[in-house]
């Protein structure tokens, strides 16, 4: 009896662990995404990322960083981590095992099977106005992405569009620019933009 219990115990445990992992992450057409942003402090290798709070220094790095909005840490707890480029295209791998840093081709099949850019947007976005700013139009997360404007801090570290605008790094370079995808507030529409590496911004995975 009591090894049957223990086999019941550990067929709970592990379903339980399949569940809490199956609400990670969303299949979306023939990917697979989180559906969180991106909030690690460390490669995939182990080494550490370093979180740079100094506005004098972020804007020099070449290197990867790491920031909270504004620097506080209750910000990252909603909406993740904001990363420059240079620790998104670090080789010792800044998505966890089994994941990647999704290219510009990856996001437009994502918005591809979602209907397109004019509508995309709103599927991607979290629902209502708990983080999003009014009128967070078209947002009704049918997606299951439950995409958050988690803003950015700019090229000489301002931080700015918390709740308004989210962005998010591809894996894609644009000459000595990388490019980055963006829901915004009042708008049902996908973004596409082309941004200096030293900007900050939030990163989904993808699965391999």
């Amino acid at each position: 009896m009591k090894k049957i219990l223990l086999s019941l115990f550990a067929l709970l445990f592990i379903s339980t662990l399949h569940a809490q992992s199956d609400l990670l992450s969303v299949k979306i057409g023939d990917q697979t995404w989180m559906v969180k942003n991106l909030d690690v402090d460390h490669y995939r290798n182990g080494d550490p990322i370093p979180e740079v709070k100094d506005p004098y220094a972020w804007p020099g790095l070449t290197t990867g960083a790491w920031c909270y909005y504004d620097n506080d840490p209750p910000n990252g707890k909603i909406y993740g981590k904001l990363y420059n480029w240079y620790a998104v295209s670090d080789p010792r791998g800044l998505a966890p095992a089994g994941w990647h840093i999704p290219s510009d081709s990856e996001w437009t099949t994502l918005e591809k099977s979602l209907g397109g850019i004019s509508v995309a947007g709103g599927k991607l976005k979290e629902a209502g106005i708990l983080h999003w700013a009014t009128p967070n139009t078209g947002g009704d997360n049918s997606s299951g992405w439950a995409g958050l404007p988690g803003g950015m801090r700019d090229q000489i570290a301002y931080f700015t569009t918390v709740k308004q605008v989210g962005y998010w790094w591809t894996s894609s370079e644009h000459n000595i620019f990388a490019i980055n995808h963006l829901l915004s507030s009042p708008s049902s529409r996908a973004g596409y933009a082309i941004s200096d590496k030293r900007l900050g911004y939030s990163v989904r995975c993808v699965k391999d």
